[in-house]
């Protein structure tokens, strides 16, 4: 790991394989397990960074893919890079846009020199290779940058979940030999479909590589949730205990509860304004209220008292109801700040009870029960 990046297990639980870390980027700390917000093109849906600040993320995402069909990564460099073009100063991650891309099945033709697919946009033929996607994510310039992979769908045949992870492995060193930047780390990704004796593979195979940093990836794409933690708890352990490890697309309560007993550090998912957009809530204990309900109507308390947030300490329901219903576009913000705080703080709760050794007694519905 470059001198520029740093990650610390500071402590560990006692009864799972959680733990408590700082992973140190070049623009700043970020205290796992931590939820991370995603801002695809180089914004999170509907709120300021000076808002996004506010609800407490430390770490935000961008898109390779997005950002190339849309400014593209020049126009981006001539900002001064991310941090500069949408003004957050905090660390960054970029992912390598294999997953959009690979969503794109009827548009997209993969070969093992890379992917050729049609622009959603405009039509325009686009060839991204392992090596053109560094080159992109090292002229954005976030923290961390994502290794080009392929994403096999669910379901997928072993066949073609073999040779999807193989192809990731050649991609990854492919990617390895082009990154120029000491300022950004290089997280590799763990594909192998739900077969857990692939994933042992991979995760054993990438860790060979000495990288910065790991992800999991290829779930939360259709799998039952249960096949989640499994696949999480059969890979993490085969990543290195002294090198971050993040779990890419998933951000339900559960899924990050049970992810964290088995290792994993950092999680990403546009459920928060995603849900906002639809009117809906997060609120504690992971229920999910759709403020155009009429219970809200002359509901003049807040959100959650217990919440910090903005929207909580200055608005009421009955308020966020009648934009809501009024299809008022301050709506989206205001739930969107609140369920962005919401994830980061369930994360920071989580980190908080490692600390004291209390988590598998603090969490333990959400290590045992299944979500409705």
């Amino acid at each position: 790991m470059s001198e520029k990046f740093l990650f610390q297990v500071l402590a560990e639980c006692s009864q799972t394989e959680a733990r408590a870390g700082l992973f140190l980027t070049p623009h700043g700390i970020v205290e796992t397990p931590r939820f991370m917000p995603v801002g695809t093109l180089a914004n999170v849906k509907t709120i300021t960074t000076a808002q996004l600040g506010e609800t407490g993320a430390q770490m935000v995402l961008a898109n390779t893919y997005h950002l190339h069909l849309q400014p593209g990564e020049e126009i981006v460099a001539k900002a001064g890079g991310l941090h500069s073009f949408m003004q957050w100063h905090g660390p960054m991650l970029t992912d390598s846009g294999g997953f959009q891309v690979f969503s794109l099945s009827e548009l997209r033709q993969v070969t093992d020199e890379g992917v050729t697919f049609r622009s959603p946009r405009d039509g325009q033929v686009i060839h991204i290779t392992p090596e053109k996607s560094i080159q992109i994510q090292n002229t954005l310039g976030a923290d961390v940058i994502m290794a080009f992979d392929e994403c096999p769908p669910y379901p997928a045949s072993r066949t073609a979940v073999e040779a999807a992870t193989n192809r990731t492995y050649q991609w990854l060193e492919r990617c390895i030999a082009t990154h120029q930047r000491q300022d950004q780390a290089l997280f590799g990704i763990v594909q192998g479909g739900i077969h857990l004796d692939l994933r042992a593979q991979a995760a054993q195979a990438l860790a060979k590589l000495n990288l910065p940093g790991y992800a999991i990836g290829g779930v939360s794409v259709g799998e039952p949730p249960e096949l989640i933690h499994q696949i999480v708890k059969a890979t993490a352990p085969f990543l290195p205990r002294e090198k971050p490890r993040y779990l890419m697309g998933v951000g339900t309560y559960r899924e990050m509860a049970q992810a964290v007993a088995a290792g994993v550090d950092l999680f990403d998912c546009v459920i928060p304004t995603r849900l906002a957009r639809h009117g809906a809530a997060l609120v504690q204990q992971g229920n999910r209220w759709n403020l155009k309900n009429a219970q809200f109507r002359e509901d003049f308390t807040p959100l959650d008292e217990t919440c910090p947030c903005y929207t909580c300490q200055n608005f009421t329901r009955a308020y966020l109801c009648h934009l809501v219903r009024s299809r008022e576009i301050l709506a989206y913000t205001l739930l969107s700040i609140h369920n962005i705080t919401e994830l980061v703080r369930f994360t920071q709760r989580m980190r908080e009870a490692i600390l004291s050794d209390s988590f598998t007694t603090e969490f333990a519905p959400w290590l045992t029960q299944a979500e409705d």
